[in-house]
């Protein structure tokens, strides 16, 4: 089952509504935060080099390199899989970026099949290409594909938002975070969108672009 799919902010809303009802902190961090982002982005290959662009780097830093890459014409497939290291060095890529960008080039992923996917088999579809973790098949799932029910229970981002609104000691850890997240089914995409803007407002960090 693929589940519901979030294609306006209207759906949001509505996740955001049944979120607050089900558990009284995302009432209180919805009163912090306001509207939810509906976030929603493209799908296919540049999504996901966006992506691995985004692992282990500043929300700010991310723009940068993308921003390099797009003026240089290195956002598609073909462009990234014949372009020389140089050129990719030269926009900001790590050598271990710019194998993974590559990767993903010459993977020919059948983008226009990946809504057809379960949750499972898109991530090991997608997890099968070198630097592509659950982590980014999360996302991709999420604000690519737009599925409600998705999480990113390993994201540093959500956990600490999770340890703050929840008066926690410690952050979870990405198992304590999936028990967490099981409760706030079928709209944990939306939780996970709480849980970035209230990391927002509570650190005056951005936990995710």
């Amino acid at each position: 089952m693929i589940g519901r799919i979030i294609t306006s902010d209207a759906c949001v809303a509505e996740g955001a509504a049944w979120l607050a009802a089900a558990e009284p902190r995302f009432a209180r961090a919805l009163g912090a935060v306001g509207p939810l982002p509906l976030r929603l982005r493209g799908d296919g290959f540049a999504a996901l080099l966006d992506a691995i662009i985004g692992q282990q780097v500043s929300t700010q830093s991310a723009r940068a390199i993308w921003a390099r890459l797009d003026a240089a014409g290195l956002t598609d497939e073909e462009a990234v899989l014949t372009a020389t290291e140089e050129g990719l060095r030269a926009c900001g890529l790590s050598r271990q970026k710019i194998r993974y960008a590559q990767a993903l080039a010459a993977a020919r992923i059948d983008y226009a099949g990946l809504p057809l996917l379960t949750d499972a088999e898109l991530s090991q579809t997608l997890t099968a290409v070198p630097g592509i973790g659950t982590w980014t098949a999360e996302i991709y799932a999420m604000f690519s594909l737009g599925r409600a029910d998705v999480f990113a229970h390993g994201d540093l981002a959500l956990q600490e938002a999770a340890r703050r609104l929840f008066d926690m000691d410690d952050r979870p850890t990405e198992t304590q975070m999936r028990q967490m997240a099981a409760a706030w089914s079928p709209w944990r995409s939306v939780a996970a969108r709480i849980l970035w803007a209230y990391y927002r407002v509570s650190t005056a960090k951005e936990g995710i672009r």
